[in-house]
């Protein structure tokens, strides 16, 4: 009988156990979808991996990141940046093949809104998550060389935008999520995990 009423303890143990993991994962979870849902990421996607398309993307990016910062200064939430970078779309495909055609170069930029898949992403003082991220996607040509991405809102990859920060656009509990990502290693894995998971899935 003792032995019954001690497994049955320890049954219980495990289970609360994996209760609070799970509870943990999906608050964490939680956290990480606001953070998706709160910011807008510039991806410009070179030509080609050659050393002169890989110079013309950055180089794109350079004279995009001028303008991004008035561009969203406006912006309270993420659909105002949506809208807002809906309305630049000429605009940023002028200026993107203004540096290509300067450069001597045929092929021409199309940009447009939409997703695109990120793994974890390490930047210098915070982490975003893995999964779906609304974009503001600037394709250079065909499109089959290496990208370049940062977040264009909040501005807080744009070195003239003084002041901004994740919680301009998140909530405090999720920025700082996002700004001591090495208390959560293990979570950001099991996050990226999961999402790829999901995204096997969601093809078949």
């Amino acid at each position: 009988m003792k032995q019954i009423f001690r497994k049955n303890i320890e049954l219980g143990v495990i289970f609360g156990l994996i209760c609070a993991i799970l509870l943990s994962f999906a608050n964490f979870e939680v956290r990480c979808d606001e953070l998706r849902q709160g910011v807008l990421r510039l991806h410009i996607i070179a030509n080609s991996d050659s050393q002169a398309d890989q110079a013309i993307k950055l180089a794109v990016r350079d004279e995009i990141l001028k303008s991004s910062t008035d561009i969203f200064k406006n912006c309270d939430n993420l659909v105002d940046a949506i809208i807002t970078a809906d309305t630049q779309l000429k605009e940023l495909n002028q200026i993107s093949n203004d540096v290509i055609k300067k450069q001597g170069f045929g092929y021409t930029a199309k940009s447009s809104v939409g997703d695109s898949y990120f793994d974890t992403r390490v930047y210098d003082d915070f982490t975003l998550p893995a999964g779906e991220y609304k974009s503001l996607i600037v394709k250079l040509g065909e499109g089959k060389g290496k990208n370049w991405w940062c977040v264009v809102f909040p501005c807080v990859c744009v070195p003239t935008a003084r002041g901004a920060e994740l919680d301009d656009s998140v909530s405090e509990v999720a920025a700082k999520t996002a700004e001591n990502a090495s208390d959560f290693k293990i979570k950001f894995k099991s996050i990226e995990i999961y999402e790829e998971i999901k995204k096997i899935f969601s093809k078949k």
